[in-house]
C-alpha cells in the first residue's frame, strides 16, 4: 500500500530535531509528524521565516524524510481547557500564572501553526482543542444540558478565528479526540462537528488507543466519519482490569503495572488494528499511518523499530476485483 509511515516526534522532543531525524531515516521510516514544541518546529518562527523552514526541509531531505502533518496539541490543549497550574507548563515564562495570557498565547500560536503547515507543504495540523466542561464528564455534581451546551458553544467562540486562518492557508485541524478534550468519544464528535456545522476546515485525527481503553471499537469511528479522518496515529493500548483497579487510572502513573490499563507500542494491546486497516481502505483514506509510541514498559528505540515492522506488515490496499462476480462453470 502506497500510505507512508511516520514517527510522531512529541515523545522524541528531548531528542535533537536532526538526532531524531538520523534515527527514523536508519529505522525505515518515511517521515516524521513534527511535534511543535522541543527544537523540533518554532511554527512562529515557521510561519514568517524561509530560511527556517528551508533549513527544517534540508534535514528532513538530508535523511531521505518527509513531513505531512505538524502536531500542535499543547497550545491547542490551552485555547479551550479552564486553566490551572498544569497548562502553566505548556505556555511561555511571559504568560504562566495568567490565564488570560496562557489562552491568548495558545490562540495565536494555533494561527501560527496554520501558516507554519503550509509553509512547510503540510496540509494538515494534529492537535487538541481542550474542554471547559471536562470536569463535568460524569454527572454528579449533576451538570445540566446547558451547561453541556454552553461549553460545546465556548468552543466554538474560541477555535472559529483559529479555523478561519486555517481555511485563509488551506490547512485543516484533525482534533485528536481524546479524554480532556471537548470531543472524546463518538457521539461528542458528532456534537462537535454539528456544532460547528461541519465546516471542512474540522476533522480527526484518527488515534483508536484513547478510544479503545474507554471500551469503544475504534473503527466504528471510522466507519462513522468515513471523510473527516484527516490523518490517523497507529497507537495500541490494553485494559488490565484485575478486580483492584479500574478503567479510570487510580491516579497511578502511565506504565504502573496495577492500573486497569496502559498505552503499549504496536502489537501489544488490544487494539484490532486489521479493522482499522480495513475501514480506512473502505473510507479512501491514503495519508499517513503515523506510530506515537508510547510504552513505559519497554526501551522506546526498540519500540520505534518494532512497530515500524508491525505497521509494514498491516498496510495492505484494499481488493481490486470483486470475487465471484462472474462465475462460470
Amino acid at each position: 500500500m502506497s500510505r507512508p509511515v511516520t514517527l510522531f516526534t512529541g515523545q522524541w522532543a528531548d531528542l535533537p530535531f536532526e538526532t531524531l531525524c538520523r534515527m527514523a531515516s536508519s529505522w525505515g521510516y518515511d517521515g516524521l509528524e513534527i511535534a511543535c514544541w522541543g527544537d523540533h518546529m518554532d511554527v512562529r518562527r515557521a510561519a514568517s521565516d524561509p530560511d527556517y523552514v528551508k533549513e527544517r526541509q534540508d534535514i528532513l531531505a538530508r535523511y531521505n524524510l518527509n513531513c505531512w502533518a505538524l502536531g500542535a496539541h499543547l497550545a491547542g490543549q490551552c485555547v479551550g481547557d479552564l486553566h490551572d497550574e498544569r497548562l502553566d507548563g505548556f505556555a511561555p515564562a511571559s504568560a504562566k500564572g495568567n490565564p488570560e495570557a496562557v489562552r491568548a498565547w495558545a490562540i495565536a500560536e494555533m494561527k501560527a501553526a496554520a501558516r507554519a503547515a503550509a509553509a512547510m507543504g503540510c496540509r494538515v495540523v494534529n492537535g487538541f482543542m481542550g474542554s471547559p466542561i471536562w470536569k463535568a464528564w460524569y454527572s454528579f455534581p449533576p451538570a445540566s444540558e446547558a451547561m453541556i451546551e454552553a461549553g460545546f458553544d465556548k468552543i466554538r467562540e474560541l477555535w472559529t478565528p483559529i479555523l478561519d486562518e486555517f481555511d485563509a492557508c488551506g490547512v485543516r485541524f484533525a482534533l485528536e479526540v481524546h479524554p480532556t478534550e471537548i470531543a472524546f468519544d463518538l457521539y461528542t464528535a458528532e456534537r462537535l462537528l454539528d456544532k460547528f456545522r461541519r465546516r471542512p476546515a474540522l476533522g480527526f485525527n484518527f488515534d483508536p488507543s484513547h478510544l479503545q481503553w474507554q471500551g469503544l471499537e475504534p473503527h466504528l469511528f471510522i466507519r462513522r466519519f468515513p471523510d473527516r479522518i484527516y490523518h490517523v496515529h497507529m497507537k495500541d493500548a490494553a485494559v488490565t482490569l484485575d478486580g483492584q483497579a479500574g478503567i479510570l487510572g487510580s491516579h497511578l502513573p502511565f506504565g504502573d503495572l496495577r492500573r486497569g490499563w496502559n498505552f503499549r507500542s504496536l502489537g501489544h494491546g488490544d487494539v484490532a488494528f486489521e479493522e482499522i486497516i480495513r475501514e480506512l481502505n473502505a473510507a479512501g483514506y491514503a495519508g499517513p499511518l503515523s506510530v506515537e509510541w508510547e510504552d513505559n514498559g519497554m526501551d522506546r528505540e526498540y519500540g520505534a523499530r518494532e512497530s515500524l515492522e508491525f505497521v509494514r506488515g498491516l498496510n495492505f490496499a484494499p481488493s481490486t476485483v470483486v470475487f465471484d462476480k462472474e462465475m462460470k462453470g
